[in-house]
């Protein structure tokens, strides 16, 4: 996204939109918390091309294989970059426009009841691609599943060992910063939800998709899960049928920042990247017919 000239009323993390419409002006005076303006949309994508695409890409036997994970991640970031509406969050009951794309996502750093999660960030560029994607995530579980912690991580431990009056007044004072978007950096360089979208592949510990809350704390105005693969009939026009695998994707979203028309779009778009995958060679900015 290109830089712009910072202005007052801007923050740290989005640019003050100016010149919304009287609707979408008065919205978040009227209806304030995020948590209390969730659409929830479940979408479920047929995973015939998908599948095929990630074998071929995976037949070169790279060290880190391409997953559906990768293809999800990769689809969010090109369908926000192409969709900026959906780059938007609302603080303090105003609208500000995000300053980059970003994806996060909590990795696990053992499969086991008593392991510790590491908190994921990723920057989207206009140039990205599956490629650059599958890079960039790898770079991320390989560090959280070392000894090394997020910044994030490591506050919370911190203010965790601090006596509890101490530890709940910082928290509210970082609340309070976190509104008027000037939050510390150690407190949100990290914090999945300061990010564009928030990723949950509860798939991969073989769960099905299904609702997950938003949050008044951080600027995260999308929330993904990405259930467990299934077989479901796909049907034709004429009322035949194919048995074929899918994958079903619960995203909840904040109704706030656009209208239905603008979020049906951005599914179709989603599901388009996901069933020709090819698509998600192309870099993240260039623009696609559907």
């Amino acid at each position: 996204m290109k830089e712009r000239k910072w202005r007052l009323g801007d923050r740290r993390d989005g640019y003050l939109i100016r010149d919304i419409d009287p609707m979408h002006f008065i919205t978040p005076i009227i209806y304030p918390g995020r948590c209390n303006n969730e659409a929830y949309i479940s979408e479920t994508i047929d995973l015939t091309e998908l599948n095929k695409y990630i074998a071929k890409k995976n037949s070169a036997n790279p060290d880190f294989k391409f997953t559906l994970f990768h293809a999800v991640v990769t689809a969010f970031i090109k369908t926000v970059t192409l969709r900026p509406k959906m780059n938007r969050f609302i603080a303090n009951k105003r609208f500000y426009q995000r300053k980059e794309v970003t994806a996060s996502f909590v990795v696990k750093k053992q499969f086991t009841d008593s392991s510790e999660e590491g908190l994921a960030f990723i920057h989207g560029e206009d140039s990205d691609n599956i490629d650059s994607i599958h890079e960039k995530i790898k770079s991320q579980v390989l560090m959280n599943r070392s000894s090394k912690k997020d910044t994030t991580s490591s506050s919370m431990d911190f203010i965790t060992m601090l006596p509890g009056f101490l530890s709940r007044l910082i928290i509210k004072t970082a609340m309070v910063l976190d509104r008027h978007g000037i939050a510390p950096r150690e407190f949100v360089d990290t914090d999945p939800y300061y990010a564009t979208v928030l990723l949950s592949n509860l798939g991969s510990i073989k769960l099905k998709s299904g609702y997950h809350h938003l949050t008044d704390w951080g600027t995260c105005s999308i929330f993904c899960i990405i259930g467990e693969k299934k077989i479901t009939p796909v049907f034709a026009p004429d009322g035949s049928y194919e048995m074929h695998e899918t994958l079903d994707l619960g995203i909840t979203i904040d109704e706030r920042l656009a209208d239905g028309y603008y979020y049906s779009k951005t599914v179709r778009l989603l599901k388009k990247l996901l069933e020709e995958p090819e698509l998600l060679d192309t870099p993240a900015g260039k623009e696609i017919e559907y």
